[in-house]
């Protein structure tokens, strides 16, 4: 989808603000250039002051681009803009993150055995004022900030004490939203999806190709 702008992408300096290889993975896979410079947001708002769980990712993928952004502000080239994301699993009210430890990884796993969960991911552009290029979206603190969410339901099988417990002892579940990776082991505790794949990965790729050519396509 991002074919015919990206000679123009691959012409300016683009930024990841995000150290998931996941994304990495997603975004390299297109064709995309782009650096990687991680945020040093503390990720640590509290999830009860939020409506939904599409408010709070935003939120935190908001404020975890902007940190990167006043970062580069001064750089001798200035990020044309930059790309960050949040993703969590929500469930009932509960929303999930990575969990602290394979405690809390067992915690999830069997809340979601044999139910359906959401995975929600939060991503925001973030572009300098004097950009010639992208001209809509909202000014936040000296940048214009586009926002945007995707919502993908999964469904789980129903999980014995020994399936969780041998796949946390594979370890793939501590570093990802919800204690599980659909790309890997995980997926073979996935009985279907509705939605984005990629998004239950950690990015929203259809969505971000199609808001990212929306804000290039008049050239």
């Amino acid at each position: 989808m991002l074919q015919p702008i990206l000679h123009v992408l691959n012409a300016q300096r683009i930024v990841l603000a995000s150290g998931s290889p996941r994304r990495k993975q997603i975004l390299g896979n297109i064709g995309l250039k782009f650096e990687v410079i991680p945020s040093t947001f503390e990720e640590n708002l509290d999830k009860s002051q939020f409506s939904h769980p599409s408010e709070y990712v935003k939120e935190t993928a908001r404020l975890k681009t902007l940190e990167v952004a006043k970062r580069l502000k001064n750089d001798e080239r200035v990020p044309d803009f930059i790309i960050g994301a949040d993703t969590v699993v929500a469930m009932d009210t509960n929303i999930y993150e990575k969990p602290k430890d394979k405690e809390d990884a067992k915690r999830m796993l069997r809340g979601f055995s044999g139910r359906s969960h959401t995975v929600h991911t939060g991503v925001v552009l973030v572009s300098p004022l004097s950009s010639n290029i992208i001209k809509s979206g909202c000014v936040c603190d000296g940048f214009r900030v586009n926002i945007f969410h995707e919502a993908t339901d999964v469904i789980m099988v129903d999980m014995s004490e020994e399936i969780i417990n041998s796949y946390i002892e594979t370890g793939e579940p501590m570093d990802k939203a919800g204690g599980y990776g659909i790309q890997a082991i995980g997926g073979t505790l996935v009985t279907g999806i509705k939605g984005d794949y990629f998004n239950v990965m950690g990015f929203p790729l259809h969505n971000f190709s199609k808001q990212l050519y929306n804000l290039y396509k008049q050239l």
